[in-house]
């Protein structure tokens, strides 16, 4: 009879054991690490398209234009495509050849998505639309004129409302009625808010919950006085209720050892009821030390108290966030070579301009990055040969195989961290009173300094540049393995806010003939990317 007993109580236990191991296994996560999006990517906006999400950063001048990400959780996101690739993407006969993107915002409406940008330097405010993320995007739909921060809101009556920052001069909230399929503003524009904390807003977003009207927008400026305001109205175009607790993100309000500069936020909610917030911010090394990453994106958990959206101080001042997620689904992780057997880039890589030229080429040497050096030294919105991807962690390595014989003392070929033209480091192999050398070039504003001039020989050459929370390091062999230190250089000096730059850290190859031509080829035989995620406690 006990035997029986028993055998009953063990055919009950094992498939409750089984629902409770499943029940543990699809748990959600309570902890995640910010920012979800690493590496230069500020301004994001973000859609949901059932159980998918969609999301788009600022580019610059950096070519392809807008890159847009997928994740199946809001943590763990995957680049999939760019929304600007092609010459009609950009407005090349209004901007002198000088595309520079700013901050865009991605929707999505009955089947369509609509991606709304602005070309500062001429191209104005326009949208493309795509029946699927990866592309292709449209022609673009130009709408008025450059002022930025456009975004759309589509209501649930119809009616579609383009809303941007307005005039210079007034730095006000600006919106209009748009026919969507045309780009026609079909009322004239009316400035809706001068600003709920100041008066430099921009950013501005509309959207729509439990019968109100949400206007949100980055306020302070774009750097440690960065802010994220709110106001509610029951109509579009107000008047609006400021939110008592404003700012609602912002970086002054407590102690800030790792994030800084938060804002220009988007708001998302998931499948499953509950809120999220998606805004730019970067991440420091410690409280005094600049940042050279650039501006990332930061998930943030939102609660609505009294019909206001709040943001826990804890989750802005750290990196570390505890809150529920969704049940995570990480992307298998990227190779750290790239060998260049394909005949197209990998999408990590970037240009530094739209290529109106040909600066390089995946087939004149199969299984080889071939760059033509050009006249231009590294200069954005110029044909630079130039490769490179965005800074990802604040540790790590860059290293490669290269293949390159300098014809004269203006022709160089090496590896560089990048923030613009007048902050850079860039080590390279070159000729000096006709000698060959790997030389290391520091730019820090109007200083210019090359160090390390090591004597090399042959035609193949290692090139390293390895990085901490406080320096880059650059080094040669000739031989795989057998490092020579060139020189090293400060991150801070290398920072975005020497650089004084919305931007952030590009680390690549290059090629260049500084004034004419290269007249041989720089063949890079694979780069190696290894980053290394700097772990900071709350």
């Amino acid at each position: 009879m006990r035997i029986k007993i028993l055998l009953l109580i063990f055919v009950i236990l094992i498939p409750m054991l089984k629902i409770a191991v499943c029940q543990l296994s699809e748990a959600k996560p309570t902890t995640y690490t910010n920012p979800v999006l690493r590496g230069y990517n500020p301004d994001p906006s973000i859609c949901r398209v059932g159980d998918d999400y969609y999301m788009i950063s600022s580019s610059g001048y950096i070519y392809p234009g807008v890159p847009i990400y997928h994740s199946r959780d809001l943590v763990n996101w995957k680049l999939i495509g760019h929304c600007l690739t092609r010459p009609e993407h950009y407005f090349l006969d209004k901007n002198n050849n000088r595309p520079e993107i700013y901050a865009g915002t991605l929707r999505y409406n009955k089947g369509i998505f609509y991606m709304v940008t602005t070309d500062v330097n001429g191209g104005g405010n326009f949208f493309v639309t795509a029946t699927n993320p990866e592309g292709p995007w449209s022609k673009p739909i130009e709408i008025d004129r450059p002022v930025f921060d456009p975004s759309l809101f589509f209501d649930d009556n119809g009616k579609v409302y383009y809303t941007r920052r307005g005039e210079f001069s007034d730095k006000d909230i600006v919106q209009a009625e748009i026919d969507i399929t045309t780009g026609k503003l079909m009322t004239p524009l009316k400035s809706i808010s001068h600003g709920l904390v100041g008066d430099d807003t921009e950013g501005p977003h509309l959207f729509k919950t439990n019968g109100w009207y949400y206007l949100t927008m980055g306020e302070g400026g774009s750097r440690y006085l960065h802010m994220q305001s709110i106001a509610r109205s029951k109509s579009p175009w107000g008047p609006w209720e400021k939110c008592p607790h404003n700012p609602i993100i912002c970086q002054h309000n407590g102690w800030w050892h790792h994030t800084a500069a938060l804002g220009h936020t988007d708001f998302i909610q998931d499948h499953t009821g509950k809120w999220w917030a998606v805004c730019l911010g970067q991440r420091k090394a410690g409280y005094m030390d600049f940042c050279a990453i650039g501006r990332e994106t930061f998930l943030l958990p939102v609660k609505w108290v009294k019909g206001w959206p709040e943001v826990e101080l804890q989750n802005l001042t750290n990196l570390n966030i505890s809150s529920p997620t969704l049940p995570l689904k990480p992307w298998p992780s990227e190779p750290v070579r790239d060998d260049f057997s394909e005949t197209k880039l990998a999408l990590k890589w970037n240009l530094m301009a739209y290529p109106f030229r040909e600066v390089y080429s995946l087939t004149d040497r199969p299984g080889f990055l071939r760059l033509n050096g050009t006249e231009n030294d590294l200069e954005q919105s110029k044909q630079v040969a130039f490769v490179g991807m965005r800074q990802l962690e604040m540790a790590g390595d860059m290293v490669t195989r290269m293949e390159f014989t300098p014809a004269s003392e203006n022709e160089e070929a090496g590896v560089t961290i990048y923030q613009n033209p007048i902050v850079k480091y860039s080590a390279f192999i070159t000729i000096r009173k006709g000698h060959k050398l790997a030389v290391l070039r520091k730019t820090i504003l109007d200083m210019v300094q090359e160090i390390g001039n090591i004597p090399v020989s042959g035609t193949t050459f290692y090139l390293k540049m390895a990085f901490d929370q406080q320096r880059y390091t650059f080094s040669v062999a000739e031989n795989e393995g057998d490092w020579k230190e060139i020189g090293s250089g400060s991150v801070n000096l290398a920072s975005t806010d020497i650089a004084c730059s919305f931007g952030g850290a590009l680390i690549g190859v290059y090629a260049t003939g500084n004034g004419n031509a290269c007249k041989n080829p720089a063949d890079f035989d694979w780069i190696d990317t290894d980053f290394k995620e700097v772990k900071f406690q709350n």
